[in-house]
C-alpha cells in the first residue's frame, strides 16, 4: 500500500512568474512504463477509474468534457505517448495544461505545468489555487498504477477526509508556499495565502 503523504512529499512542484500568467508545475516519477502511464492519463475507459469520466471527441482539435466537475476544454496537441496539451475551461475561466511523459527501465515520470491568468483567484489562494487539486489526482494516478484500490474517485475523496489525507494536503500547500516563495513571493505572503488553501481544502 503507498503511503499517501509519502506520495505527496515525492512530487516536485516549482512556479514560474509570468506577469499576467503564472505556470504551475508538478513532477512525479511513477513504477511504471511510459506507455502505460500516457495509457491512464488518456484512455477513456481508465481515467474514471483515478480522476473524471470523461466524453467528447477525444481527439487533436476535439472538444472534451469532464463529466464529474463540468470542465469542458480544446484537445489542442496528443502525441502519444509524451505530450498532451488541453485548454481548461471552468467556471468562466480559460488556462492551459500540458502534460510530458518520459521513461525508461519501467518508471515514467510525469510533468505537468498549468498556465493560469493572474486574477483575483490567483490573488487569494497563488499557486495552491490549482496546485493542491493536481497533488490530489496525481496522488490517485499514483495509487491506480500501484494497484491500490483507494485510486477510485469515491474512496480517494474519503481518504483525503481523514486525518491522515488532511496532513498530506497541508504538506501540499505549504510545499507551494516554498514554490511561491522561491518565484520571488514575499514569504509571509506567500505562507500565509497557503494558509488559506490548506483551510479551503481541509475544511478548517
Amino acid at each position: 500500500m503507498l503511503d499517501i503523504l509519502a506520495h505527496i512529499q515525492q512530487t516536485h512542484r516549482s512556479m514560474t512568474d509570468g506577469g499576467p500568467t503564472k505556470e504551475v508545475t508538478l513532477t512525479r516519477t511513477f513504477d511504471t512504463s511510459a506507455q502505460d502511464l500516457w495509457d491512464a492519463c488518456t484512455n477513456p475507459r481508465r481515467l474514471p477509474r483515478w480522476f473524471e469520466p470523461v466524453s467528447g471527441e477525444l481527439r487533436e482539435g476535439g472538444r472534451y468534457r469532464l463529466d464529474g466537475t463540468g470542465t469542458t476544454g480544446t484537445i489542442e496537441q496528443c502525441a502519444a505517448p509524451g505530450r498532451l496539451r488541453i485548454t481548461w475551461e471552468y467556471d468562466g475561466d480559460s488556462s492551459v495544461v500540458d502534460v510530458t511523459i518520459t521513461g525508461s527501465d519501467g518508471r515514467a515520470a510525469l510533468r505537468l505545468t498549468h498556465t493560469v491568468p493572474d486574477n483575483e483567484h490567483w490573488r487569494t489562494y497563488g499557486p495552491g489555487a490549482v496546485g493542491v487539486g493536481w497533488d490530489s489526482s496525481l496522488l490517485g494516478l499514483g495509487l491506480y498504477v500501484s494497484g491500490d484500490d483507494r485510486a477510485q474517485p469515491a474512496e480517494l475523496e474519503k481518504l483525503l477526509g481523514t486525518p491522515e489525507g488532511a496532513e498530506c494536503l497541508r504538506s501540499a500547500a505549504s510545499s507551494w508556499a516554498d514554490a511561491h516563495t522561491d518565484s520571488g513571493a514575499d514569504p509571509a505572503e506567500a505562507r500565509e495565502i497557503a494558509d488559506r488553501v490548506a483551510a479551503f481544502y481541509t475544511g478548517a
